[in-house]
């Protein structure tokens, strides 16, 4: 159950079998796997130990993912974070792991050599350039080409040791950085498989950030597997549904921003994604509007989960994607769910309250914070912080996120049910709603949208083309719609694109901080 061994495997027994494809070099079990061991010599020539922290800030190369492995066999424990940090925020996250060698490119030398000052665990010998030689910074090519060839010594890695240190995206406030055993990610590996349906043949593209926790929920399979694994540098919808067709690829993972971009493609043909096995969407709730698209010009592909980087989650399969579509499915195998109230005793069917779970994927822990890991897991069991209820067959459903939540005038609105009541109008091709301040009710809701290329206006009937649509009918629209009076829009706001982390996910603290500015507010 740890992961120092699991390319040397594969390039043993399937040497000839295509493990990675970046651009336009395509490896195999064999050359990757040695091209892992002199990585990991490499980190062992500058002197880093097991249980030492190596920090990346990159985007998807192949050094970082030569870089999972690596660390993997040599016993050190990889930090991977965004390469969209900058300043205090990238200067704390090193020092918060403790981080002993970082590893970055050249166009990202700038943001870390203005807080180099600030890192006392590292010296710049330490940070090691992926594509340039600049003294007196490290050279990563040259360092591995420095290595000697064959496996390094055996680190001793048990399963139990720390793998990563996963830090969340800090939509929510400073980031806390979660800690994943050897053992958890092989429990992602051994469970995951089945419920995708993968196999050493399977063709598996990722196109998002892999500093991004979701991506492991196919990466670690893949190589598990012995799959083949194709990364791209960035994800472009033309690019991917491309790539789909020329590798027939058969398992993608997506966040729903790119499941609306590969839909509203010109190049969108359900006849070029024949080869697709799986379609699996996550990272935040898909519109039900979308959900029905997909599932009809892709049958029987759709799967969707719901989950947490501390380490639970439920899977809405592909065989229940249309029967239980309001759904996000119910745990794998060893796992387990409940909804509970404020006291944390246990509500009935049909009951919203607070998601809790367990089974293998529970974190070590936050790294350094003891008390905040007492409050996040108790006995075993994850509080998630979300809200949703279970249907009399357990499936679980997705209410909203308990940060997200509404309070207006006393009234618990959820900005979810409003984005799915928005997402069905033919210009919006996107809809965050969040709160905003109200002098009578404290506040009110507020939605945000992302309009379709080439949108018209409803309120011009026989003549789509005389303008795009305007945030007034698109608010009255929505009003005329909703359940309740208290789910009305104050406004909306049209923008160009919404504010994204690294795995691709709304900001939606980006969008309402300028309403609440000077004043209090929910983080």
């Amino acid at each position: 159950m740890h992961l120092s061994t699991l390319l040397a495997h594969h390039a043993r027994y399937r040497p000839q079998a295509t493990a990675v494809v970046f651009d336009d070099q395509r490896l195999d079990y064999r050359t990757f796997s040695a091209r892992v061991d002199r990585v990991a010599w490499a980190l062992l020539n500058l002197g880093i130990g097991k249980g030492e922290r190596v920090a990346t800030l990159l985007p998807n190369t192949l050094e970082l993912l030569e870089l999972y492995w690596a660390c993997a066999r040599c016993g050190a424990v990889i930090v991977p974070l965004s390469p969209l940090l900058t300043g205090s925020g990238l200067a704390g996250l090193i020092n918060d792991a403790g981080a002993v060698c970082l590893v970055t490119q050249k166009n990202l030398l700038p943001v870390v050599d203005a807080v180099i000052g600030e890192l006392p665990t590292l010296g710049t010998s330490r940070v090691l350039l992926v594509d340039a030689d600049i003294p007196p910074w490290g050279s990563y090519p040259q360092q591995v080409a420095a290595a000697p060839d064959g496996p390094p010594p055996d680190a001793g890695v048990a399963a139990d040791d720390l793998f990563n240190i996963m830090y969340t995206s800090g939509t929510t406030g400073l980031p806390k950085g979660i800690m994943h055993s050897h053992r958890i990610r092989a429990s992602y590996a051994l469970l995951l498989g089945p419920a995708w349906r993968m196999t050493p043949e399977s063709v598996v593209l990722h196109t998002g950030a892999i500093v991004f926790n979701g991506a492991f929920v196919t990466l670690m399979p893949a190589f598990h597997l012995g799959a083949t694994y194709i990364l791209q540098r960035q994800f472009d919808a033309r690019s991917m549904l491309a790539t789909i067709a020329r590798e027939k690829v058969s398992h993608i993972m997506v966040v729903p921003a790119q499941i609306i971009a590969l839909l509203d493609s010109p190049d969108f043909d359900p006849a070029g994604l024949q080869s697709l096995h799986m379609i699996l969407s996550l990272g935040a709730p898909l519109t039900q509007a979308r959900k029905d698209q997909l599932n009809a010009l892709l049958p029987g592909r759709f799967h969707e989960l719901y989950g947490l980087t501390e380490g639970f989650l439920t899977i809405l399969d592909k065989t229940d994607a249309v029967r239980k579509s309001g759904s996000v499915g119910c745990p794998p195998v060893f796992s387990e769910v409940r909804i509970v109230d404020e006291g944390g005793h246990d509500l009935p069917p049909g009951e919203a309250g607070e998601i809790v779970g367990r089974g293998p994927f529970v974190m070590q822990g936050y790294w350094n914070q003891p008390e905040l890991t007492a409050q996040t897991v108790r006995e075993g069991w994850i509080f998630s912080g979300d809200i949703g209820y279970l249907d009399a067959e357990g499936y679980l459903y997705l209410v909203d996120r308990k940060k997200d939540m509404i309070d207006s005038g006393g009234v618990k609105v959820y900005p979810r049910d409003i984005e799915d009541i928005a997402s069905r109008h033919p210009d919006i091709a996107e809809v965050a709603v969040f709160g905003v301040p109200h002098e009578t009710w404290g506040e009110t809701p507020l939605a945000a949208v992302v309009l379709k290329v080439g949108a018209g206006s409803l309120c011009a009937p026989g003549n789509p083309l005389r303008g795009q649509v305007t945030a007034t009918e698109l608010r009255d629209w929505i009003n005329e719609r909703v359940a309740a009076r208290y789910q009305r829009v104050r406004e909306v706001v049209i923008l160009d694109a919404f504010p994204r982390n690294a795995a691709g996910k709304t900001l939606k603290r980006e969008l309402r901080e300028p309403y609440w500015a000077g004043r209090t507010t929910k983080i």
